[in-house]
């Protein structure tokens, strides 16, 4: 049972802490995932609820900002609550409370006697689960009811508590917290508390702003002791310079930074329109003690007529000091500068002279001064002469504490490393390599050490379901490495009270400022974070996240700096990690839609080689590293032993691309297997390309814009190619000595641009030639000329021609492939046989059907003559069928073949294009049983149509009967 606020009833509440006390597990939907991290680190840290002692100490400053600031507000909340049995409390930012008022006197009666005076501690880690405490682990609002609280002591009373921050630094000063009996709970006293933390801050920041004040008060009075009179309406933002704002900008950022050095120094700033001015920051305190600096800006006067070393008004000559100091000079070496630079600007002694008013912008300005005698200036070559110098411009630019300009150069600095995130971070789309930027562009700019934890899924680019129980260490990088984190490839298993489980837990940044007393970093692994604390000692963990998917958690470690993360840097962090996130996620989103991709094409292409003689084939798939196209290759077995090679390129990637692949491979497959020659498969596949285009719902006719193809047919019988292409490269053919050649096919157009005719060639390939066909991926790339790869094609074909099509294929793809190819490569290498003549048989006939019967007797020799006597009976009948309707329905002189290859294959040929078709004859009819009957004898059979004529074949296994 839950309050409708969403927080567990007491009852309830105590139910969950007694198991948890007793061991048992407890979820977070019964407990606040606060609470329930708060009590697992108080049991790490060995705390006992039944502990009463708290430790005291005397060594806080009383008067301290925080009690000053806070002291006037707890007075007025006193006033509001008098009355009631709230307790309002104020604690710096150790947990030792500073300020205590009660809204009834009565209950300061109640508390121990050390609770009753500042001093005791209330954090964490010596009290338990309380409000002060959680305030500043979890560094925020936080509400304890009741049972939450770890401590027995506790179990009666509630409290509501909020940090209280530096308005410049946003550093935590210190805590609010209202505690009351847990019967008094309200949601008005969370509203009242806020309002009351935003009091304190704004007296914290008017404090600064009484110190800058008290500042700026001590520079005007020293204003009269030098040449330029008092400083009287010197501007604070600029002096009379005339400045562009890209200048004032580029001024003040400079000022902030001699600010911040504290201590006296002196930087050379040159102006967009070349002037030279310098920039000086001297210490001043003022009366009330404030130690500070002012930083002024001294611009050079004009140079004489004559230019630098020619004479001025007095006719002596004017030394160039625009060059006097180096780019960046600090104390001591700063000194003799600015020591050489009062000498140009201050008189001595100062001469009366009428008040000048301030120019626009506010500096003041003195045309005349008498300077030293002759004998005091030095030249640039350091040689005494009479010169007088010209009149400068000198105002104030900025006036302050030095750790105000801390922060104000530390807020530049983050700006300028979130600038640099969104150009460093999500260059390419893999998600290992963008966390890899994420770490190199935080160290050591913001970190000296950052881990990178993803789950395996996000890796492979899914979505985790249990991110905790899968993470693997996938980068550490950092100034050294030799520290002792775990090692990249190793799975991590956190502890319950780990930052890192909280940060998954929470979606929220968990800050560690000091891992020494970090309870739940250190119980992790107490061995192997021992080790690390020799050289690590502040930790953020923040969750990588984006659009609702868990990616990881990443860790940065301060080890060099000796000032620990504060509020300011998880901030960024989590800025950081979030813009990393989400190019994080683009890369896990693209990885799994290459993997769906990458499966597709594969699973479209050929699953292995079909079992034939006539070439020996070996073949490669090389995915694109950016993307995956539509590359494709196939063996094709065809009639008569021939077999069939295919490559082809489907434009475009992606996966409609590997889509309309595995179409045209198959179409191209049936075209081939219909016994269609080259370029009429490319004519059919041509049309179909076409109507895929135009059928395209989404692409308006303009979805493919085509595909290139390369169709290759060997004949092992007679030793030759039949090849076409449709915009594809030619194949390189390797003769047996070794030479290379490209075939002269022509080009012929691109699939799907329709009109146009395809041409095919045939030329002779000796045996154990090799024939290698590829996709443009292999030869095409920005950086290459094509021209040169295929002259590098050839030399790596060339150099071992009696190499295996295997090892021809891991040759080319050594040395001509690219090394990061931005498209697909298909490669199909085959090396050619040819069949044995003794196996071939072959007789001419006229067309007499007398001639049936000797033809019968002729392959029944021949048959006994192979050893295939088996085999007579079925190929006798297929014969007298084949060789009957030649001689009937064809015309010109009948061919007979006898192939006695895997199988064995009859072919029977005329010079008619005439081709028979299988029918069902009727009960009546006389005729058309004879190719019913070819079709039951043989395992297969069909038409192949020749420039002149055709072939009727039919295909017989050897243990036919």
């Amino acid at each position: 049972m839950v309050r409708s606020g969403g927080e567990p009833m007491p009852t309830e509440a105590a139910h969950l802490r007694e198991r948890f006390l007793q061991g048992e597990p407890v979820a977070r939907g019964g407990v606040r995932g606060s609470i329930l991290d708060s009590w697992r680190r108080c049991r790490s840290l060995g705390l006992s609820p039944d502990q009463a002692d708290l430790p005291f100490h005397d060594d806080f400053d009383p008067d301290g900002r925080i009690v000053r600031a806070a002291a006037p507000v707890l007075d007025r909340l006193q006033a509001r609550y008098s009355g009631t049995e709230i307790n309002i409390s104020v604690a710096d930012a150790t947990g030792t409370v500073l300020l205590r008022r009660f809204g009834e006197a009565s209950l300061a009666a109640r508390l121990p006697a050390f609770q009753r005076v500042p001093g005791f501690m209330f954090a964490e880690r010596f009290a338990g689960t309380n409000g002060i405490g959680l305030a500043l682990a979890d560094r925020r609002f936080i509400r304890v009811h009741g049972a939450e609280h770890f401590a027995e002591r506790s179990q009666q009373n509630a409290c509501v508590a909020l940090p209280v921050r530096d308005p410049l630094s946003g550093r935590i000063e210190g805590v609010l917290c209202f505690g009351y009996p847990r019967a008094a709970d309200s949601p008005a006293l969370g509203i009242v508390l806020r309002r009351a933390v935003r009091a304190v801050e704004r007296r914290l920041l008017g404090e600064s702003s009484a110190r800058e004040r008290a500042l700026l008060r001590a520079y005007l009075a020293t204003g009269a002791d030098t040449a330029d009179g008092p400083r009287r309406g010197v501007a604070l933002d600029e002096p009379a310079l005339g400045l562009r704002p890209r200048d004032r900008a580029l001024l003040l950022e400079r000022a902030a930074e001699l600010l911040s050095r504290g201590q006296r120094a002196a930087v050379a700033v040159t102006l967009s329109d070349g002037r030279r001015v310098t920039l000086v920051s001297r210490p001043m305190a003022s009366a009330s003690g404030v130690a500070g600096l002012a930083v002024e800006v001294v611009v050079p006067g004009p140079a004489a007529p004559d230019g630098p070393g020619g004479t001025g008004a007095a006719g002596a000559a004017v030394p160039h000091r625009s060059d006097a100091l180096p780019e960046f000079a600090t104390a001591p070496t700063v000194l003799a500068a600015v020591s050489r630079l009062a000498r140009l600007t201050a008189a001595t002694p100062p001469r009366p002279a009428p008040a000048v008013p301030a120019a626009t912008g506010g500096a003041a300005t003195d045309g005349r001064r008498t300077g030293p005698p002759p004998s005091d200036r030095t030249g640039p070559t350091g040689r005494a002469g009479p010169a007088t110098p010209p009149p400068s411009t000198r105002g104030l630019l900025l006036v302050g504490e030095p750790h105000v300009g801390a922060y104000a150069v530390a807020a530049r600095r983050r700006l300028e490393l979130l600038s640099e995130v969104g150009a460093r971070i999500g260059t390419t789309l893999d998600v290992r390599r963008t966390v890899e930027e994420l770490a190199e562009t935080a160290v050591p700019r913001f970190a000296d050490y950052v881990t990178v934890d993803l789950p395996e899924p996000v890796l492979r680019g899914e979505e985790s379901a249990d991110p905790l129980a899968d993470l693997v260490r996938t980068v550490v990088h950092g100034i050294r490495d030799d520290l002792p984190f775990t090692p990249v490839g190793q799975r991590i298993v956190f502890g319950p009270t780990a930052p890192q489980v909280r940060c998954l837990t929470t979606g929220r940044a968990e800050l560690e400022p000091d891992l020494k007393v970090a309870a739940g970093w250190l119980a992790q692994d107490p061995e192997h974070t021992g080790r690390l604390l020799a050289h690590v000692h502040s930790l953020i963990a923040v969750p990588l996240l984006a659009r609702g998917v868990v990616l990881g958690v990443v860790g940065f470690y301060r080890a060099q700096d000796p000032a620990p993360f504060g509020d300011d840097d998880r901030s960024l962090a989590q800025e950081l990690v979030s813009r990393a996130a989400l190019s994080t996620d683009n890369a896990r989103r693209y990885t799994r839609e290459r993997g769906m991709v990458l499966a597709l094409q594969r699973r479209l292409l050929p699953h292995g080689l079909p079992d034939q003689d006539a070439v020996e084939v070996a073949h490669r798939y090389l995915p694109a590293e950016s993307d995956v196209g539509g590359d494709w290759y196939d063996v094709i077995p065809l009639s008569g032993a021939r077999i069939g090679l295919l490559v082809g390129d489907v434009v475009g990637h992606g996966m409609l691309s590997a889509a309309t692949m595995g179409r045209l491979r198959t179409a191209a497959r049936s075209f081939a297997e219909l016994d269609f020659p080259p370029d009429e498969v490319l004519g059919h596949l041509d049309n179909l390309v076409g109507r895929l285009d135009r059928d395209d719902p989404d692409g308006e006719g303009v979805g493919i814009i085509g595909a290139t193809c390369l169709y290759v047919i060997y004949d092992p019988t007679e030793q030759r190619c039949v090849m076409a292409r449709a915009g594809h490269p030619p194949p390189a053919l390797v003769r047996p000595d070794g030479t290379v050649s490209y075939p002269e096919l022509p080009a012929g157009p691109p699939l799907g641009l329709g009109g146009l005719p395809f041409d095919a060639v045939e030329i002779d390939v000796p045996p154990d030639s090799g024939l290698v066909l590829f996709t443009d991926g292999l030869i095409e790339d920005r950086h290459r000329d094509v021209d040169l790869v295929l002259d590098q094609l050839c030399g790596a074909l060339a150099d071992h021609p009696e190499r295996s099509p295997e090892e021809t294929c891991e040759a080319i793809l050594d040395s001509v492939a690219p090394a990061h190819p931005s498209d697909d490569i298909a490669l199909l290498v085959a090396r050619t046989h040819a069949l044995d003549p003794a196996r071939i048989a072959a007789w001419d006939l006229p067309p007499d059907p007398a001639l049936v019967g000797e033809i019968r007797a002729r392959a029944t020799r021949q048959l006994a003559d192979w050893g295939l006597e088996d085999t007579a009976f079925a190929v006798e009948l297929i014969l007298s069928e084949l060789v009957t309707n030649a001689i009937r329905h064809g015309s010109g002189p009948v061919r007979v073949r006898l192939l006695h290859h895997r199988s064995l294959i009859c072919e029977v040929s005329d010079s008619s294009s005439t081709a028979p078709h299988l029918r069902q004859a009727g009960s009546h009819d006389e005729g058309g049983r004879g190719l019913f009957l070819v079709a039951q004898l043989a395992r297969s059979w069909g038409t192949r149509h020749l420039p002149e004529g055709k072939v009727i074949w039919a295909e017989c296994g050897l243990d036919a009967a």
